[in-house]
């Protein structure tokens, strides 16, 4: 995938019948399906069985098995509720009849309320001071190891520029935090909050470990620790655009028996807060043979 046009193609699944669909997969770099695509296509499966006036609040989710590349995953949604204010879909990812993943949503009708919002950290650096994936493989791409290099090559619908770029030549242990800009590529068509929402839920699978990972930097590595997202969840607040630059900020918690647990918050560039996610992940250290 090259672009957001791209990206949108994928997530909008194929109907089979009014509660079951069908999509395809693209991998992001892992010979296994991408977790957030996975999200996505479910949120996308959902929002099909919704009525208008409703939006995506808040998922919480499973990953129970690696999703297999060349088979087209069915997602089948259950409606659980239908309320005067609020409706709540299950839905079931399967291939080969195994289920490999499990989410449960709730939409909210437009209310008013009251309001307030954390802040977004300052001073940080702005994206046009940082550098992406794509110039980092530019600049370094001869120095970097080859699994690293391969990863960043991948050609992706999305930009991303850490605020804080490790050296992966020289680890070093780092805070338990990560924050990283965002934006979709290519030209940004004309979206609805459930487009948006999907999209949103699709970027919120990268990057989430690594603020689990940085405290123990020296010592992990791709070859060396067995990685997968265990669970993912997320919650929906302001309407946005995909017009500029978006900031990506996660902190790690905790991280023990192989396990680490992040959670963040995703703003627009002014400081308007969008979204927050909260995630476990398996980071088990492979021993040597």
């Amino acid at each position: 995938m090259k672009n957001s046009k791209e990206l949108i193609e994928l997530l909008n699944l194929t109907a089979l019948d009014s509660h079951n669909f069908s999509g395809e997969s693209v991998t992001i770099g892992s010979t296994i399906v991408f977790g957030g695509q996975v999200l996505a296509q479910a949120v996308n499966a959902a929002y099909r069985t919704i009525p208008e006036d409703r939006f995506l609040h808040s998922l919480h989710s499973y990953f129970l098995e690696a999703g297999d590349l060349t088979i087209p995953i069915k997602y089948n949604v259950a409606e659980m509720r239908n309320g005067g204010s609020f409706s709540t879909r299950r839905v079931t990812a399967s291939q080969k009849e195994k289920t490999i993943f499990i989410l449960a949503a709730s939409f909210h009708k437009k209310e008013d309320g009251f309001e307030h919002q954390q802040e977004i950290t300052t001073p940080i650096k702005q994206p046009e001071e940082l550098m992406s994936w794509e110039d980092m493989v530019i600049k370094f791409g001869n120095f970097l190891p080859k699994r690293i290099k391969s990863f960043l090559s991948i050609e992706r619908p999305i930009d991303f520029k850490p605020v804080r770029a490790s050296n992966p030549l020289e680890r070093e242990n780092l805070p338990a935090k990560e924050e990283i800009w965002f934006k979709l590529k290519g030209d940004i068509p004309e979206m609805d909050m459930r487009m948006k929402h999907q999209i949103l839920t699709y970027i919120s699978d990268y990057n989430v470990l690594n603020a689990a990972f940085n405290p123990n930097a020296k010592e992990y590595n791709f070859g060396n620790t067995m990685t997968a997202s265990l669970d993912h969840s997320m919650w929906f607040f302001r309407d946005f655009e995909f017009d500029d630059w978006m900031l990506f900020s996660a902190e790690s918690p905790n991280t023990f028996g192989a396990r680490g647990l992040c959670r963040g918050n995703i703003f627009t560039r002014d400081g308007k807060l969008v979204a927050s996610f909260a995630q476990e992940g398996l980071m088990r250290p492979m021993k040597n043979k």
